[in-house]
C-alpha cells in the first residue's frame, strides 16, 4: 500500500515535525488539533522552518510554497475521511490517546491505518480499543521528527505484516531509517534514555555536581551532543515525567522519577516549551 494521505493528530512539537517530514515525501497532510490556534501556528513554524531551508540554498521559493500547499488544518476528526494513514501525536496520557483512537475508529474508513507515536504505551493496548488491532502501529519518531533519522516501528500483537511493511516503506520514504522493535515499555529509545536522564536529575538533586557540569561532563566524556539535563529540558520534563510514570509503572522501581522532576513539573517548569526547566530560556 502506498500511503498519499496522512492524518496527523496533535499540532504540538511532534505533530508540527511529523506533518513537515509528510508533506517534504509529497503526501498531502491534515494536521488535527482542538486548539485551532495551535494547528494554524504549527503551520507558521513550519513555514519558518521552511523558508531557513530556502534562504540556506536547499530548496527553492516554489518548492517551500509547494510543500505548504499540501498541510491543511482542522479541529474536527472527522476531517479523517480520506486518510489512507492516521498518526496520532497527542499528549503522552493513554487515557487520551484511547480516547481519540475510540473515536476516530468510528470515523474512518476501514482501510485506514492508524499509528501512535506514543514514547513508551503499549500498541497492543491501544489498539485493542478499536475494531481493527491488525492495522495498528506505532511509529515513534524521534524529536525532532523533521530532522532525527530514527524511527521505532513497534506491531501490536495483531498488527498486520503487511501494516509493518507499509510503515517501513513510508519512513523509509520520508528518508528515514526505521527499526522494528518489540511492544514492550519504552520500546528501546525510552527505555535506555529516560533512566539516564532520570539518574542525571538525581545527581543534581544530590547536589554531586551543578547542572552546567553533569551536562558537560557528559558531552566532553561520552561525547553526547547534548547533555541529559539540556536534553530533558528540550523533550519536556512533563513529557519525561510521563514517560517515567508508565516506565515505573510497567516495570518497577528502577524507574521510579526523581523527585525533582515532579516537583519542577508541579511547578509548572515544563523546559523549552514554556521558557523555564533545568535552565531559563526567557
Amino acid at each position: 500500500m502506498n500511503i498519499e494521505k496522512i492524518m496527523v493528530v496533535g499540532a504540538g512539537t511532534m505533530g508540527s515535525g511529523i506533518a513537515q517530514t509528510a508533506v517534504a515525501c509529497g503526501c498531502s497532510v491534515v494536521l488535527a488539533d482542538i486548539d485551532e490556534q495551535r494547528a494554524i501556528a504549527a503551520v507558521g513554524l513550519i513555514g519558518k522552518r521552511l523558508e531557513r531551508r530556502t534562504a540556506a540554498g536547499k530548496i527553492s521559493p516554489q518548492e517551500k510554497e509547494l510543500l505548504l500547499s499540501r498541510i491543511s488544518t482542522t479541529t474536527s476528526l472527522e476531517d479523517c475521511a480520506a486518510a489512507e494513514l492516521i498518526i496520532e501525536a497527542a499528549s503522552e496520557r493513554e487515557s487520551i490517546k484511547q480516547a481519540i483512537f475510540r473515536r476516530l475508529d468510528a470515523l474512518a474508513p476501514t482501510t485506514t491505518i492508524f499509528a501512535s507515536n506514543t514514547s513508551a504505551i503499549s500498541i497492543t493496548r491501544l489498539a485493542a480499543v478499536t475494531t481493527r488491532p491488525e492495522r495498528f502501529i506505532g511509529m515513534h519518531f524521534m524529536n525532532p521528527a523533521h530532522i532525527m533519522e530514527l524511527v521505532e516501528v513497534i506491531p501490536g500483537l495483531r498488527t498486520s505484516p503487511e501494516v509493518v511493511a507499509t510503515i517501513r516503506a513510508l519512513s523509509e520514504r520520508m528518508g528515514k531509517k526505521p527499526v522494528v522493535v518489540a511492544d514492550a515499555p519504552g520500546f528501546v529509545a525510552n527505555r535506555l534514555l529516560m533512566p539516564a536522564i532520570n539518574e542525571a536529575i538525581q545527581t543534581l538533586q544530590e547536589g554531586i555536581a551543578t547542572r552546567e557540569d553533569i551536562d558537560l561532563i557528559m558531552k566532553l566524556g561520552a561525547g553526547q551532543p547534548m547533555g541529559p539535563l539540556e536534553l530533558a529540558d528540550f523533550i519536556g520534563l512533563d513529557v519525561c515525567l510521563d514517560i517515567l510514570e508508565t516506565l515505573h509503572r510497567e516495570l518497577g522501581e528502577k524507574f521510579r522519577p526523581c523527585p525533582l522532576l515532579r516537583k519542577m513539573v508541579e511547578g509548572g517548569k515544563f523546559g523549552r516549551k514554556n521558557g523555564e526547566g533545568f535552565y531559563d530560556y526567557r
